[in-house]
């Protein structure tokens, strides 16, 4: 049990220290989308899904693990996404943008992930799980995108493979402006962990292989199972209402390392600091966190669980999830960004 935790503890940590020194956020990406019309964070999503892919569906077909496909609800799932969509715009950040950012400083981050846990908690265990259940029992389809089409997956793996390579060769091929910039101001393994910025695309492939990392330690302790976010987090609340020790699991601590990772790589790029929001972001981070919640049930996860983790199986609910949250994003991004412009001064 203490190696399953510790495993978990690095990888999350990893993966924290990644989003904070790429700054690798899907909800600034899938908003910059429509308000900027620039597709490279969708385009590193892409890089780490295909990665995590075609390391996952090998131990598959090795005989490892066993793919955790199951019947979903299509209007819950679409209903869900959206409303998640809508949210983390609000609370600027999703579910793991939240962990990460909190790891930084941001009181509104902290905010709005005490909102998502309690409203997590509230749907999948709670006074609300009843409505849960229930919503879920509506519209049931296979999940399974492979079978649905009666194909092998791996020719689906072999499209998204295709596409994502054709357009990351179009992004880098274009000619980049050069901007000038200070000089470092340290060097050696400093300056590569703690100073230099990231490039999204090799991010995302360190996201891809701890991503699969992840299936392949749970595979180890008989779990079909990759990263997640939503879970873990309400488990956090129901443990500290009830003191079950038992929830206490391996996504438990990954969330836990996530932040902590953050943490490390703001303090050793001395970007951490304490930030205090105006009451404006202390009201959308309330809004958006407890809506975070509600979504991310509803739709069975969030950008990291269906967007990232069910996409990689061939998940039909993880890229019908991934759509509506991208839709949601840009629905909420018209009313915050684009409506007020719009508006008589």
């Amino acid at each position: 049990m203490f190696w399953s935790f510790l495993s978990a503890l690095i990888i999350g940590g990893l993966l924290g220290f990644i989003f904070q020194r790429s700054r690798f956020c899907l909800t600034g990406g899938f908003r910059d989308m429509y308000l900027l019309k620039n597709n490279r964070m969708f385009y590193a999503l892409l890089i780490a899904i295909s990665v995590q892919s075609i390391g996952v569906v090998s131990l598959m077909e090795l005989g490892y693990i066993t793919l955790p496909y199951k019947d979903f609800s299509l209007p819950t799932t679409i209903i869900g996404s959206l409303i998640f969509g809508m949210s983390i715009i609000l609370a600027s950040g999703c579910a793991t943008g939240t962990w990460y950012h909190a790891g930084e400083g941001l009181i509104s981050a902290w905010i709005a992930l005490l909102m998502y846990m309690i409203s997590a908690a509230a749907m999948r265990f709670g006074a609300l799980s009843d409505f849960t259940k229930s919503m879920m029992q509506y519209g049931k389809i296979e999940e399974n995108l492979a079978a649905l089409l009666n194909i092998s997956i791996w020719w689906l793996i072999g499209i998204l493979i295709t596409i994502t390579g054709f357009l990351v060769y179009r992004t880098l091929s274009k000619p980049t402006l050069k901007v000038a910039s200070l000089p470092p101001k340290w060097t050696g393994i400093r300056h590569y962990l703690f100073e230099k910025r990231y490039h999204p695309f090799f991010a995302a492939v360190l996201i891809g292989l701890l991503a699969f990392a992840a299936w392949g330690v749970n595979a180890l302790y008989g779990k079909s199972a990759g990263l997640g976010i939503t879970g873990p987090s309400a488990n956090i609340i129901r443990y500290t209402v009830t003191g079950d020790a038992k929830l206490i699991n391996w996504g438990v601590f990954l969330v836990l390392g996530i932040m902590l990772g953050s943490y490390i790589a703001a303090k050793g790029s001395k970007e951490f600091k304490w930030r205090m929001p105006d009451l404006t972001t202390c009201r959308n981070s309330v809004i958006g966190g407890l809506l975070m919640g509600i979504g991310a049930s509803l739709a069975g996860g969030c950008t990291i669980g269906n967007g990232l983790t069910a996409t990689a199986i061939m998940s039909a609910k993880g890229w019908i999830s991934l759509f509506f949250i991208m839709i949601g994003v840009w629905i909420m991004t018209y009313f915050v960004h684009i409506r007020p412009t719009k508006q008589p001064q």
